[in-house]
């Protein structure tokens, strides 16, 4: 039987499930070298945050209740999880944003050392003959 404003026993052990799905695979990605630390730590606290929300049936009740969900708490569990993917997407996007920028100075700087290579190839080299403190006849 489901009372209101109650989170169901299957919702929960799906959600802790689930959350601990998360961070397996995180963690197994931070192992294999596929993640990096500091790319993970927002994926570490998404699961840490969501495994705790789960778990804690009455917890999630009572937050559910500070922002007026009275019919499905686990709804305030979907909500908490977007807003920490949106934190990932929105980190993320600075990340990729620098590295974009970095890239344009790299391909610049490419391009300037490729000039210098063209222009020394075109100067010809002095040759032994005429090399300075001889004379050529």
């Amino acid at each position: 039987m489901i009372v209101a404003g109650q989170t169901p026993l299957k919702v929960t052990l799906v959600a802790v499930v689930a959350s601990l799905l998360l961070l397996l695979v995180v963690i197994e990605l931070i192992r294999s070298r596929r993640l990096r630390e500091r790319y993970a730590l927002l994926w570490l606290l998404t699961g840490l945050v969501l495994l705790a929300l789960s778990a804690w049936r009455g917890g999630l009740n009572t937050i559910a209740g500070w922002f007026g969900v009275q019919t499905y708490p686990p709804a305030v569990l979907f909500a908490v999880a977007l807003l920490f993917v949106l934190a990932v997407l929105l980190h993320y996007s600075t990340v990729i944003s620098k590295i974009s920028d970095q890239n344009v100075i790299l391909a610049q700087r490419v391009a300037l050392l490729e000039l210098e290579l063209s222009e020394r190839d075109r100067v010809p080299e002095p040759s032994a003959a005429a090399a300075p403190g001889t004379r050529a006849s």
